[in-house]
């Protein structure tokens, strides 16, 4: 290959790729693959939604770390992937305590489920500790016969 080419190649492509426009190593040897969390301060905002139907797959404590959200949407109910995650709900809890403020957390899931249920029960002390409050919704919005559970944010 002539030397104009090889360096030209090298600029192009110098070993690092794009991953959800973060730059990563492909030889990486991290637990998650190559992907890597730049560094940088939190990011504080009214609403969030939990990537992935609130699954393991990409959501781990360091997302609760840096995404700090007064609402935190869980829309998942597929029991069979995993949707939602105990262990992001649990991840939950975990970026939210090392916060150092006691902000008001509001979880609102969008389905009812037995995994909601038991981290709930389960974890309610330490939720209360950490200022989280899960909203559960009475209201029911019907649409093209269809019935979901509905909640009201106001801002």
């Amino acid at each position: 290959m002539p030397e104009d080419e090889l360096s030209r190649s090298s600029h192009s492509n110098p070993g690092k790729s794009l991953v959800n426009g973060i730059k990563t190593n492909p030889a990486s040897n991290s637990p998650k693959g190559s992907f890597s969390v730049p560094v940088g301060p939190p990011v504080y905002v009214d609403l969030a939604y939990i990537p992935n139907h609130c699954s393991g797959k990409n959501t781990d404590p360091e997302f609760f770390k840096r995404v700090r959200a007064s609402y935190y949407v869980v829309s998942g109910n597929d029991a069979a992937n995993g949707e939602p995650s105990r262990a992001v709900l649990d991840a939950l809890l975990e970026g939210k305590s090392q916060w150092g403020d006691n902000l008001q957390v509001t979880l609102i899931p969008t389905h009812d489920t037995e995994v909601t249920r038991e981290w709930y029960q389960q974890t309610h002390e330490k939720q209360q500790e950490l200022n989280i409050m899960v909203l559960a919704s009475s209201s029911t919005v019907v649409m093209q016969d269809e019935s979901f559970p509905a909640c009201k944010i106001e801002f």
